[in-house]
């Protein structure tokens, strides 16, 4: 994290810095002369010029008193290694010594981005010129439900992480900070933005790097999404009543991931206003080591990438429409099966019901002798059974089809036209499924990839995405459809949507 550094503090504007920044025009004055400057020199900080002027606009209010952004927060995406979290901390201490008995919440996605940034925090209150000023005994608290930093005026910053449950029944709150928003969901925030309603401050602030495709998949980027699109909006229909703020590059499309490629450090400096300050090229290294490109365009340069809303093949709201809980269903008419790298075995059931069709993931399991011993109850020996023309479930096939089940390989060209066919299906609204989450998240994680001999075939839109269900789906879809069905009674799939073993 960047140093507090007076000789390294950067000069520069936020309006200069940012590639996007709103600002609410009927700003007449703020608490930033009361709440936060006249603090800083005695905590031994300087800010950064641009992380003054977020904290300017963050405290700017209109001529009735009423806080400027009291509507829409004040949201940031920002890179990491900049210095949005160490500017906001050093603002919210400024704002609890300045003001006695203030109450800042600040919640992570994760517990451990949520420890680290106690840490971070911690060893900042803890220095001589601020030690004083905080509470006598336990300044730091580092478990129980009163986690912070604690100051003898009787104000608190308290840390959780929203995957436990943290953030929800607090009463009177003055600030809240919503870390890592690229993981919080627009109905997570009404019961905690609710606490702030009573407080004469009320700020909110939502900040975080650009969604990556699994989140955007899950629709958990929807607060932060949402945000970032009101502020941008050329033809918003009332004013944005919030603060947004975006260093990204000004030609994303000119950007290399690459460190050693020519150009990096010096697009860099266009979105960083850390680097050359307090930020050197040896953090930059540390940080890029361990990161795909896709990663380093998101979190490094904060670039928003455009295509992930659109290159789903069943966009989120379309396949959450086709859930259907259906009590009783005929027997089994076909079971699709896929192996992934990881060690997955995906195996799903399709039923149908004249030109309709209905699909669940039967199993999921890492143990071939599970996925054999399923198939040999669920399956009769005249259920068409389609696998992957090759690895491990290729080797399952072979096995059933030694033991006289109907399997066979799900060969590239009938996937060109099995996928085609379940997408058609579904867009016709006679495709049904459970709701199962792998399910779901491996269709939107999931796009399409043209052949020159015609259809096309699914692959994941990140590497981060295990499209196995989506594939045996498709598989077990095309076998349904184009065997002909027999009449009478099958096995039934008993468990339905179940995943054995260990969670991943």
């Amino acid at each position: 994290m960047p140093n507090a550094s007076a000789s390294r503090a950067n000069p520069a504007a936020l309006v200069d810095a940012a590639r996007h920044c709103v600002i609410p025009n009927d700003i007449a004055f703020t608490r930033y002369g009361e709440l936060i400057a006249p603090e800083l020199p005695g905590m031994g900080v300087v800010l950064d010029r641009w992380q003054e002027d977020i904290w300017y606009a963050a405290l700017g209010l209109r001529e009735d008193g009423s806080l400027a952004c009291d509507v829409m927060g004040v949201t940031l995406s920002i890179g990491r290694q900049v210095g949005k979290t160490w500017g906001i901390m050093v603002g919210l201490i400024a704002i609890c010594l300045a003001r006695p008995g203030t109450l800042a919440v600040w919640s992570s996605h994760h517990d451990r981005t949520s420890s680290q940034t106690l840490d971070k925090i911690a060893g900042i209150v803890e220095k001589p010129a601020i030690r004083p000023k905080m509470r006598a005994q336990h300044p730091v608290v580092m478990t129980d439900d009163n986690r912070g930093v604690h100051f003898a005026n009787g104000s608190k910053i308290l840390f959780g992480a929203r995957s436990a449950g943290f953030g929800r029944g607090f009463s009177e709150v003055d600030i809240q900070v919503y870390d890592e928003c690229q993981n919080l969901k627009e109905s997570a925030l009404t019961d905690m933005l609710a606490a702030m309603n009573v407080s004469d401050l009320g700020l909110a602030f939502f900040m975080g790097t650009p969604p990556r495709p699994q989140e955007v998949a899950l629709g958990v980027h929807d607060a932060f999404k949402r945000r970032r699109d009101r502020a941008l909006d050329p033809k918003k229909r009332r004013p944005f009543k919030g603060v947004y703020v975006e260093f990204s590059p000004s030609r994303p499309e000119d950007v290399v991931a690459d460190i050693d490629a020519p150009g990096f450090w010096g697009m860099l400096s266009e979105v960083n206003p850390a680097f050359g300050f307090r930020v050197g090229k040896s953090a930059i290294e540390r940080l890029v080591e361990n990161m795909s490109p896709e990663d380093v365009l998101r979190e490094v340069f904060g670039i928003w990438d455009k295509t992930n809303e659109t290159l789903a093949v069943v966009p989120k709201d379309d396949w959450n429409r086709l859930t259907a809980d259906l009590d009783a269903l005929p027997a089994v008419a076909s079971f699709g099966i896929n192996a992934t790298r990881s060690g997955w075995y995906w195996i799903n059931a399709c039923w149908c019901e004249g030109e309709s069709a209905h699909v669940e993931i039967a199993l999921g399991t890492q143990s071939e002798v599970e996925a054999m011993n399923f198939l040999s109850m669920h399956a009769t020996k005249r259920t068409p059974i389609k696998h992957d023309s090759t690895g491990a479930a290729k080797a399952l096939g072979e096995k059933l089809k030694q033991r006289g089940f109907k399997a066979s390989a799900y060969t590239q060209n009938e996937a060109s036209a099995g996928n085609p066919l379940w997408l058609s299906l579904a867009e016709q609204k006679r495709l049904t499924h459970d709701g199962n989450p792998d399910l779901e998240l491996a269709v939107r994680g999931s796009r399409r990839q043209d052949r020159a001999s015609g259809g096309w075939m699914l692959v994941p839109r990140s590497a981060s995405f295990d499209i196995g269900p989506a594939i045996a789906m498709s598989a077990a879809v095309y076998a349904a459809m184009t065997t002909r069905r027999p009449s009478g009674k099958g096995r039934a799939v008993s468990g339905r949507a179940r995943r054995a073993g260990a969670e991943r």
